[in-house]
């Protein structure tokens, strides 16, 4: 009995070595093969694999690492005369692509107002007097209205009239709506994506500029 067990395995033995090694692949009976080139062939273009040194990585990685936040700016409405003079200034001014000139209808705008004021004393004590029912103004864009102050600008005459009675409720007693402006169209002058470098030369432009600044995208 001792005998045919010490038999047997050997047999297992032999037949555990020839399969590892292979020699009965030609029966169906093999391991899974995880050496090349059958693991090579799965592969997806294993000629492109190249490994990078240090400083070709580095390089790789450099113009990422250049990329400069841009901002959108704009400024207008210029007018026909004033829009082909500034346009003949960016044109050998800034870079090709980075500039546009829109046809823009600018809607009317209606304010909350208050003033005009008789010198920047009283100004300053009505500023102080919002403060104190923290109220927010802004500042006027129409000359005419200084000395003033402007609690908000709204599209239509409504809602002004609106904002006006929930100040009133707040303790505004003297304020009043106005048009601030009249509808208007004209040119916007659009830098979609103005970098520091580009935004270095804009004091070029000031001189075509109709005194027009330069605000965030809206």
């Amino acid at each position: 009995m001792l005998r045919f067990i010490v038999l047997a395995l050997v047999l297992l033995n032999g037949l555990y070595f020839a399969w590892s090694q292979g020699f009965l692949r030609a029966y169906g009976f093999a391991p899974a093969q995880q050496s090349e080139p059958q693991r090579l062939g799965q592969q997806i273009r294993p000629d492109a694999v190249r490994l990078l040194t240090a400083q070709e990585l580095s390089q790789s990685e450099a113009p990422r690492a250049a990329g400069k936040p841009t901002a959108c700016l704009q400024a207008g409405l210029f007018d026909a005369t004033q829009s082909a003079q500034l346009r003949r200034t960016l044109a050998v001014t800034l870079p090709a692509g980075s500039w546009t000139l829109e046809e823009t209808l600018e809607p009317a705008r209606w304010i909350v107002y208050m003033g005009k004021y008789a010198n920047a004393e009283e100004l300053a004590k009505k500023r102080a007097q919002l403060a104190s029912l923290n109220l927010k103004f802004e500042p006027l864009t129409n000359p005419a209205l200084g000395l003033g102050l402007s609690l908000g600008g709204f599209n239509t005459q409504a809602a002004a009239t609106a904002a006006l009675d929930a100040f009133s409720r707040r303790g505004v007693r003297t304020a009043r709506v106005v048009q601030e402006r009249e509808e208007v169209s004209g040119t916007l002058l659009r830098l979609p994506a103005a970098d520091e470098a580009l935004r270095a030369r804009l004091d070029e432009l000031k001189p075509v500029m109709a005194g027009k600044a330069w605000s965030p995208c809206r």
